[in-house]
């Protein structure tokens, strides 16, 4: 039984390391529960409660900023409800056309849902980069944070 709740414990990790760059899937919070998970496993042996709670914090950490970084970047250029609307639509179309298509459809949804709103294409574009700009960077800080939950989780199991 504990081999088949350890290969659960990394499943989700892993799927939670993909989930950091795929919009649909909830990354920090998978990768939190698949370590907590191989902390009950070891009956918090090798994997302390210092650690899980290291590792919670982290997690937060980068559920605040992924919610935090989209909107830092569509506010600071003024954009509207409908341009935060389209670029999480674009996400999650990105999501069905490949790498590209996530990378670039937030991008196109902002700067669509701005020119609903507004009707004004100058406008729709520069929100539209400054919104993908911000979920941009929030994915790097998210993929960060990330590193450092599975570097410390690894360390705690490999060094302990």
């Amino acid at each position: 039984m504990d081999i088949a709740l350890w290969i659960l414990a990394f499943v989700l990790i892993a799927v939670g390391l993909i989930g950091t760059v795929i919009p649909a899937l909830p990354g920090p919070p998978l990768i939190l529960l698949g370590i907590l998970l191989a902390a009950w496993i070891d009956r918090f042996a090798k994997i302390s409660g210092l650690v899980c709670a290291i590792v919670s914090v982290l997690a937060l950490a980068a559920i605040a900023i992924d919610w935090i970084a989209g909107a830092l970047g569509a506010r600071r250029v003024g954009a509207s409800k409908w341009a935060v609307i389209g670029a999480t639509l674009g996400a999650i179309l990105g999501i069905l056309s490949g790498f590209w298509g996530l990378l670039f459809m937030p991008l196109a949804g902002a700067a669509i849902g701005e020119f609903i709103a507004r009707q004004d294409l100058l406008r729709a574009g520069q929100v539209g980069l400054a919104t993908w700009i911000g979920m941009l960077l929030g994915t790097v800080a998210k993929l960060a944070i990330v590193a450092m939950m599975i570097g410390i989780f690894a360390g705690a199991l490999l060094l302990a």
